[in-house]
C-alpha cells in the first residue's frame, strides 16, 4: 500500500471556508469537493514516507498560491494534528496535515485542478460529496471553546465570531448526522461554556445569547445552526458599519490610537495622520503601524510618550477600540486607554471608542485579566509584577462610543444594555 502525505487547507473569510470542486483532470477523487490540497515532499523512513512540519507547511503555502492565488492575503490561523486513513480502492494510506488560514479576500484564481469553487459555511461539508474525511480535517482546525478562552492575540470582535462558529459547527454536525435527535440540552451546555470562556468580552456573550435566543422557540440543532450562521453575518455587518461611522468622524484628521482593534484599523485609513502607541507588552501597535504604513501618514511612539504627543503634536482625536462598554458608559479596553483618555481630556482632545453595540455589557462587571508576568519581567529577583490586560475609562472621559447605530452617549448606551439583557432569557 502506498503511503502518501498530503495537506488540506481551509481558507476562512467572514466565517466561511473555500471549497474547491475537483476537476475531471485530477488523478484522485474527481468531481468531489475538497479544500486546497496537495502532496507533501517527504523522506523515506524504513519503507514509510515521512514529512516534517516545516515541509508540510511549505507545501500548504505552495498549494494555496498555485490553486487560488490568495497566498498574499492568507495568515495561518491553526495547524491541526495530522491523521491517517486508508483508501483500499486506491491502495493508498493517506496522512493528512490540516491547516486553517484566515484570508482577507475571496477573489480566488483557480487552476486546472478546480472546476468550480464556493465560499460556504463549513457545515456544508457534511451535506456534499467530498473527498474522504474532509470534515475530520476541518474538525482539527476549526475553532474550539479552548481557543476562544485562551486566545490573547485577537480582540473581542474576532473571538465573538469564533464563538459563533463553534456553536454553528457543533449544531450543524448534530443536524446533519442525526436530525431527529433532541440535542438542545447539549447545545445549551456548549453555549454556556462559551459564555464562560471570555466573560470580559461582552460581544462573545451577547452574540452567543442572540443565537440561542433566536433558536429557543424551535430548540433544534438546525435552528441553532441557522441562528449562528445569521449571527456571524450580522456581526460582520455591524463591525463594518461601526468602522464606516468612525471613518466619517476622523476623515482628514490627525488621530492617536493604541492597541489593536480590527474595527478601528478599518477606520484609520480615513485619517490624515495616525500617531500609534506601541502598546506594550505585546506591542500590537507595531503591527497596526505596519498595516497602515501604505495607507496614511504614520508615527509610532512609546506608550510613555502618549501624554507628550497629545501636548506637543496636532492631534484632533483619540480613537480606540473597546472590549466592552459598561451600561453606565465606561469603556473597558487595553490597559493604557484610561491614561490616554485622561491625557487627551487635559489637552481638550475628544476621545472616541469604536465598537459594535454588541460590545455593551448587561452588567457592571469589568472581569480583569492578568497577562503573563514574564512579558514584563523574567529575571531572578523577587519582584511582584503587575500586567493587567484591561482598564476601565470613565464615561465622562469618553466623547462618544461610535457604533453601527451612530455615536452614542452614556444614556443611549444604557438603553442598548436594556435591549441586550432580554437576549439572555433563553437560559430561564
Amino acid at each position: 500500500m502506498d503511503e502518501t502525505h498530503v495537506v488540506t487547507c481551509f481558507l476562512r473569510n467572514r466565517g466561511e471556508v473555500l471549497l474547491l470542486g475537483r476537476s475531471e483532470e485530477v488523478g484522485t477523487y474527481p468531481g468531489e469537493w475538497g479544500g486546497v490540497a496537495g502532496h507533501v515532499e517527504g523522506a523515506p523512513d524504513a519503507g514509510r514516507q515521512t514529512a516534517s512540519p516545516e515541509s508540510a507547511l511549505a507545501a500548504a503555502r505552495e498549494e494555496i498560491a498555485e490553486e487560488t492565488g490568495l497566498l498574499d492575503a492568507c495568515t495561518l490561523a491553526r495547524e491541526g494534528v495530522p491523521f491517517s486513513f486508508e483508501d483500499k480502492d486506491l491502495d493508498t494510506e493517506w496522512t493528512v496535515h490540516p491547516y486553517c488560514f484566515d484570508c482577507e479576500r475571496r477573489d480566488a484564481e483557480t487552476n486546472w485542478e478546480t472546476s468550480e469553487f464556493e465560499w460556504v459555511h463549513p457545515t456544508e461539508i457534511l451535506r456534499r460529496e467530498t473527498v474522504p474525511n474532509l470534515w475530520a480535517s476541518y474538525s482539527r482546525v476549526g475553532p474550539t471553546i479552548q481557543q476562544v478562552a485562551e486566545d490573547d492575540r485577537h480582540g473581542s470582535a474576532y473571538l465573538s465570531v469564533r464563538a459563533l462558529e463553534v456553536l454553528r459547527d457543533r449544531a450543524g454536525s448534530f443536524a446533519a448526522n442525526d436530525p431527529d435527535a433532541d440535542r438542545w440540552s447539549q447545545l445549551v451546555a456548549i453555549a454556556e461554556r462559551l459564555l464562560d470562556a471570555r466573560p470580559s468580552m461582552a460581544a462573545v456573550g451577547n452574540r452567543v445569547n442572540r443565537a440561542m435566543a433566536e433558536a429557543s422557540d424551535e430548540r433544534t440543532a438546525e435552528a441553532v445552526e441557522r441562528a449562528a450562521r445569521e449571527g456571524i453575518e450580522r456581526a460582520f455587518r455591524a463591525d463594518e458599519a461601526a468602522a464606516e461611522n468612525a471613518a466619517d468622524e476622523i476623515r482628514g484628521e490627525r488621530v492617536l490610537t493604541l492597541s489593536r482593534s480590527g474595527t478601528v484599523l478599518d477606520a484609520l485609513p480615513a485619517a490624515e495622520q495616525v500617531f500609534i502607541a506601541e502598546s506594550r507588552p505585546a506591542r500590537e501597535g507595531v503591527g497596526v503601524a505596519e498595516a497602515l504604513a501604505t495607507e496614511t501618514d504614520v508615527a509610532l511612539h512609546t506608550d510613555a510618550a502618549i501624554a507628550r504627543v497629545l501636548a506637543t503634536e496636532e492631534v484632533d482625536a483619540v480613537v480606540v477600540g473597546a472590549d466592552a462598554v459598561l451600561p453606565n458608559g465606561r469603556v473597558v479596553n487595553k490597559t493604557g486607554t484610561r491614561g490616554a483618555a485622561l491625557a487627551a481630556n487635559r489637552e481638550g482632545v475628544p476621545v472616541y471608542a469604536v465598537a459594535a453595540s454588541d460590545k455593551v455589557r448587561t452588567d457592571d462587571e469589568t472581569y480583569p485579566e492578568e497577562g503573563d508576568a514574564e512579558d514584563v519581567y523574567d529575571g531572578d529577583a523577587e519582584i511582584k509584577v503587575l500586567n493587567p490586560t484591561f482598564d476601565a475609562t470613565p464615561a465622562d472621559a469618553i466623547s462618544g462610543v461610535v457604533t453601527e447605530r451612530g455615536v452614542l452617549d452614556a444614556g443611549e448606551i444604557s438603553e442598548v444594555a436594556d435591549e441586550l439583557r432580554e437576549l439572555s432569557a433563553w437560559q430561564e
